[in-house]
């Protein structure tokens, strides 16, 4: 086992939103910052949302008005820093006879409106259907609102990328296997899938933000019960091809209360979700069930004349929620909101309970103000007004004008793509190619040998299911043939590289 002398102020364990969020947050503060995860970043939670930014209109009938006030402020702090992966987006809601009462909708509409100030987001106003929509034709009135959508797995990349740039190491396929106290803080020992070995550091202090794996983790680190009892929630999602050629998406309401958003999805397909089922099995292979297809395909069908059949699925996945439990409570009514659990005998471990996609920098600034008395050299807070990486432009049109005017050669498409996952990245993967014969072998659609090579290298895909599912989402277009050249490549050309970093 290899030892190094060397103490770190604070490890974090979890490469998911909240864990690369709080990786960015510290190091930015100056702190030295490692941020371990067992398997990729975003493998998890934090790549199977509805990837969406948004307030949470339906916790307004729950009297959550401060989870809402607060993800309605990050909505718009989000949507400033990371305009390329998130972007405003409509959403309608048809009512029909079960659907909630439109005086009870309208008043939820104008607290959205006004529970925070919107600078990039339009006023709801209610909507009249004329016969010809894709909606079902006894559909004659709605509502629309004003969310914005997000790439939730680039999200958690560019908050890595962003901890990386302001010194933190990003140690992926590296698992925290034990904590133990120390003369030079906590000693941990990190288990390297990869090279498969172990290797011990120090630590002045621990963030625990695994996710769903929360407290096993902790009960097995510390040999302590967990100070708060989990409950798993699974929510899953099918992706159909479009269901309608508008930009909007749609919010329905199902007779049991609960919403289904159908969203436009990748220019080709609809996202449909989410359920909330749950859950007792693996969280390594969590899986949509039978009851949630089924429950998703019935809304779907009641409110569109075009009905859907199980067999045009053409992908599904699923992610488990860690919530903190409420007993008695039905899961869909269960705080969204999230919790920071601090001990510090004889060293500072933090856990982070809970929580959701929008409030995850929030989360963030949070945790790290309560371990500021445990690093008194550190800064104070920065993100608010950052962008990360990629982001730092201010029109999405005048970016694709300066890419096509620099790279006329890489067509609309391509340029298009690149521009909704990199931004201005874009202009430092590219560099100083002249044609497509400078980018490198083609492995399928629109990937590129050089944009392959700049994901392994910068941020840390290891397989070509990261490549594909995580740091863009082009698995849906490739074939089983692409995608066993792409992992041969990658093997033969990045795998030794990687064991040797």
């Amino acid at each position: 086992m290899a030892e190094s002398n060397q103490t770190h102020d604070l490890l974090v364990i979890g490469g998911g939103v909240n864990g690369a969020g709080i990786a960015a947050d510290a190091a930015g503060r100056g702190l030295d910052v490692v941020l371990c995860e067992k398997s990729d970043l975003a493998s998890a939670t934090s790549s199977s949302s509805s990837k969406l930014i948004h307030g949470g209109l339906r916790y307004l009938e729950f009297y959550q008005f401060g989870m809402v006030r607060k993800s309605l402020k990050e909505r718009d702090v989000l949507a400033a820093a990371a305009p390329h992966i998130i972007r405003p987006l409509a959403f309608q809601i048809p009512q029909m006879p079960h659907s909630r009462n439109s005086l009870l909708v309208r008043a939820g509409l104008f607290l959205y409106d006004n529970l925070a100030k919107r600078q990039r987001f339009k006023q709801s106003r209610a909507l009249r259907y004329e016969a010809g929509g894709p909606l079902n034709d006894a559909i004659k009135k709605g509502f629309e609102y004003w969310d914005a959508q997000v790439d939730d797995s680039r999200l958690v990349v560019l908050n890595a990328l962003q901890a990386q740039k302001k010194g933190a190491s990003i140690l992926t396929r590296t698992e925290c296997t034990a904590i133990a106290e120390s003369a030079q803080g906590w000693q941990v020992t990190l288990h390297d899938h990869i090279k498969d070995s172990d290797s011990t550091r120090y630590f002045r202090g621990i963030v625990n933000a695994s996710g769903p794996w929360v407290s096993a983790l902790l009960e097995s680190l510390t040999q302590k019960p967990a100070p708060y009892p989990i409950r798993l929630v699974k929510g899953s999602h099918i992706v159909l091809p479009k269901l309608h050629d508008g930009k909007q998406a749609f919010l329905l309401q199902h007779h049991d209360g609960r919403v289904v958003f159908v969203i436009p999805y990748l220019g080709k397909y609809s996202l449909i979700g989410t359920t909330e089922e749950e859950y007792t099995g693996e969280l390594d292979n969590v899986e949509i069930s039978s009851n949630e297809i089924e429950y998703l395909v019935s809304i779907v069908n009641l409110y569109f004349k075009k009905s859907i059949l199980r067999s045009e699925i053409v992908h599904t996945y699923s992610g488990v929620r860690p919530l903190i439990d409420q007993e008695g409570m039905i899961a869909s009514r269960v705080s969204r909101d999230y919790r920071l659990e601090l001990t510090a005998d004889p060293f500072p471990l933090m856990s982070v309970y809970g929580g959701k996609i929008t409030t995850y920098r929030v989360l963030a600034e949070n945790a790290m103000n309560r371990l500021g008395r445990y690093f008194p050299g550190m800064r104070g807070s920065w993100t608010k007004r950052a962008r990360l990486p990629g982001g730092d432009f201010e029109m999405a049109e005048n970016l694709f004008q300066e890419l096509a005017t620099k790279y006329a050669w890489l067509g609309p498409d391509l340029i298009s793509r690149w521009l909704a996952s990199y931004g201005t990245l874009s202009f430092d993967i590219l560099g100083d190619a002249r044609g497509l014969g400078d980018l490198g072998v083609k492995f399928g659609k629109s990937l590129y040998q050089r944009e392959v090579d700049y994901l392994c290298i910068k941020e840390w895909a290891r397989t070509a299911e990261d490549i594909l599912w995580r740091r863009t989402k082009l698995g849906y277009q490739f074939s089983a043939k692409e995608t066993t050249s792409l992992s041969n490549y990658i093997k033969q050309s990045h795998s030794i590289a990687s064991r040797n970093a």
